[in-house]
């Protein structure tokens, strides 16, 4: 399904032959390509669990995400609110608008599905773009601090700032 086709950007359903090109994009930018998390996604997505998305600009693959109608993990687990997981642009088509435009599709479908939507986003340098496109969109803490491989990080608790040290942010909407 096509959800956006306009300013030569599309973004659609994802499909199997996504998985293996974004795995080869992220390789060769440096970033630990895993097709496996995107066999997962497909996976989730026949399963009825989870939509997930693929931009192209100008009919290249150029970025993802995915939208759970109700998560399972997480701050907000098993409580009816969509997740938005896994979201990323390759490097080179970075600044071309794709991001906002995943994540306006995004949480027009999650707005389907819950009033609020939520996401986890790393601490780590690697998601400073991230970050700052979140708190433009209007996400804010979620108020349970940081959390560590899906569990809330005590206070004085022993982490690494690695990608799975995250802060859950959410939003309104609808």
């Amino acid at each position: 399904m096509i959800y956006y086709n306009a300013d030569e950007i599309v973004v659609r359903n994802m499909q199997l032959d996504d998985a293996r090109i974004l795995t080869e994009e992220e390789i060769a930018q440096g970033w630990d390509g895993d097709i496996e998390k995107y066999e997962m996604r497909l996976k989730h997505q026949a399963e009825g669990k989870s939509i997930a998305f693929v931009a192209e600009y100008r009919g290249n693959v150029a970025g993802y995400i995915n939208v759970y109608p109700n998560s399972e993990w997480g701050a907000f687990a098993n409580q009816g609110y969509s997740e938005i997981v896994d979201f990323g642009v390759l490097i080179r088509y970075r600044n071309k608008g794709i991001g906002n435009k995943l994540m306006d599709i995004a949480e027009k479908i999650a707005s389907g599905y819950s009033e609020v939507v939520y996401l986890g986003v790393g601490l780590h340098s690697g998601y400073g773009s991230a970050q700052r496109m979140y708190v433009k969109r209007g996400y804010i803490p979620d108020g349970t601090g940081v959390w560590y491989r899906d569990k809330v990080c005590g206070q004085y608790a022993d982490c690494c700032n690695d990608d799975d040290l995250v802060l859950y942010l959410s939003k309104r909407v609808r």
